[in-house]
């Protein structure tokens, strides 16, 4: 039986990134190349999409923000069709990865609160594993604190009813999050490392995520912090645990 594979929604404005998130997300989630499919709801409506085809579905970062005020007509249509997908995949409990925006836009989906008081400039972040977090499947064994690369203006303040928190962090109380079984939120990025980072961060450095005279400073901080292995491990486990899931359903 062939293995269905995971699909990857990318809402970003520049092609470079939209790339390079593909493959990192290949690379980190253990990925042969047609285990992957990427949609981009800019040029692929995300009304086409059918959770059946997809052993999970991964929602990465934006450069929308969940909780902006004034919101264009691109981002509203976007947002409208992502709703649907999230809101199934949490009534049948289908397996669901969001990082970063996409951790707020379900945080604020479901009643959570979302605001701009715990963002982070990008770069390196303390991640704290909660007891919950440690009898997860896709946390279990990893250190109760790690480092991972992070970079946000707007984060969840307020869990929505029903979640369950799984990492916190002293700048950042709200770091990942589960609802369900199979539908999971991380704030910090776990498929990242110094050298995608670097990439992201260039390409986005008048966008308000960093001063840019910090720039070469915060490239040079961010691969010697040393982060481990511990956040693209959870993407890794994503992608296994809901695979072989699959395989015996």
């Amino acid at each position: 039986m062939s293995v269905k594979p995971f699909c990857l929604i990318t809402i970003r404005d520049s092609d470079e990134v939209a790339d390079a998130e593909a493959a990192s997300v290949r690379a980190f989630g253990g990925l042969a190349p047609g285990e992957l499919v990427q949609v981009r709801p800019e040029i692929t409506p995300l009304s086409q999409l059918r959770l059946d085809d997809y052993s999970g579905i991964i929602v990465g970062g934006s450069h929308f923000n969940a909780s902006d005020e004034v919101k264009d007509d691109e981002q509203i249509a976007i947002e409208a069709d992502l709703g649907r997908i999230v809101d199934e995949s949490i009534e049948r409990d289908h397996p669901l990865l969001g990082v970063c925006y996409g951790l707020g836009f379900v945080a604020r989906r479901l009643g959570g609160t979302v605001d701009k008081r715990f963002g982070e400039k990008a770069g390196v972040t303390t991640v704290e594993v909660t007891a919950h977090g440690g009898n997860d499947p896709l946390f279990e064994g990893l250190p109760t604190s790690f480092l991972a690369f992070t970079g946000h203006k707007e984060a969840c303040s307020l869990l929505p009813d029903d979640a369950v928190l799984l990492a916190t962090g002293r700048a950042c109380p709200v770091q990942a999050f589960r609802v369900g079984k199979r539908v999971y939120l991380t704030q910090f990025h776990v498929e990242l490392d110094a050298g995608t980072l670097e990439q992201r961060m260039r390409i986005y450095a008048d966008y308000g995520y960093f001063r840019p005279e910090e720039l070469e400073m915060l490239v040079e901080e961010n691969h010697s912090a040393g982060v481990g292995e511990e956040p693209r491990s959870i993407m890794a486990r994503f992608c296994s645990v809901m695979r072989e899931e699959r395989e015996e359903s």
